[in-house]
């Protein structure tokens, strides 16, 4: 069976914290990630695994371009993001990746259907699909048909992070990043939401990395990856 191409690559990266991210052992600093590579299948769905403080959340935040290596570089379908700037950077990000958070982020006086919107709002006439009626169908799917127009705070848990869900994937996002995405949830609306997660990594090939300390849930992974002290001292298959 041929392997899948490569998604992301991460290539040797250091994230320094500190006397001006000195990239020198000699001076006080904080190595949150220590010469880390890794590479994730297109398709592939990875559980990023470690105690706290062990650089999981470092790690997915400059996958999803959200910070920026001190060494090393980070390639995402075939393009070196660690070289993105400004407006190109934002639009590599919102045609390429989507995040799913644990406190579900959703703007407290927007309806479930404005949150999903929310992300192209500023970007629907270059969009290329009419983006209201995705956004129905997404939140339709995920069983929140009759809840398009509630607010967050009129939503359980559950119904929040299918919304969070949604506005993840709004933008056909080929890589989707979950920190923590079940851990703000009873063990019942988690193994729903893990079920989604699967669902959307099976059937449609989005490419998944999740970061948790469920043990159970890193279990459903295809590969787990064990993060201590911001390095990677092995991997689980």
């Amino acid at each position: 069976m041929q392997e899948s191409s490569p998604l992301v690559q991460v290539e040797q990266v250091c994230k320094v914290y500190g006397d001006g991210a000195a990239r020198s052992r000699s001076r006080p600093a904080v190595f949150a990630l220590d010469n880390v590579s890794l590479t994730i299948a297109k398709g592939e769905f990875v559980a990023i695994c470690g105690p706290s403080g062990s650089g999981k959340s470092t790690l997915l935040n400059l996958i999803g371009t959200l910070d920026k290596p001190t060494d090393g570089r980070i390639i995402i379908n075939d393009v070196d993001v660690s070289t993105l700037k400004g407006n190109a950077l934002a639009d590599f990000r919102r045609h390429t990746i989507g995040f799913i958070f644990q406190l579900f982020n959703l703007v407290p006086s927007l309806t479930a259907l404005e949150n999903v919107m929310l992300p192209l709002i500023p970007y629907r006439r270059k969009a290329g699909f009419d983006v209201p009626e995705r956004a129905r169908e997404l939140l339709a799917g995920l069983g929140l048909e009759n809840r398009l127009h509630h607010l967050p705070s009129q939503l359980s848990g559950g119904e929040q992070q299918r919304v969070a869900i949604a506005r993840a994937l709004i933008n056909h996002p080929q890589l989707i990043l979950a920190d923590e995405p079940t851990g703000n949830l009873d063990s019942q609306n988690g193994s729903e939401i893990l079920a989604l997660l699967q669902r959307l990594n099976q059937e449609q090939g989005v490419t998944l990395a999740l970061i948790t300390h469920d043990p159970g849930i890193a279990a459903q992974a295809n590969r787990v990856v064990q993060l201590q002290d911001g390095k990677l001292p092995g991997e689980e298959v």
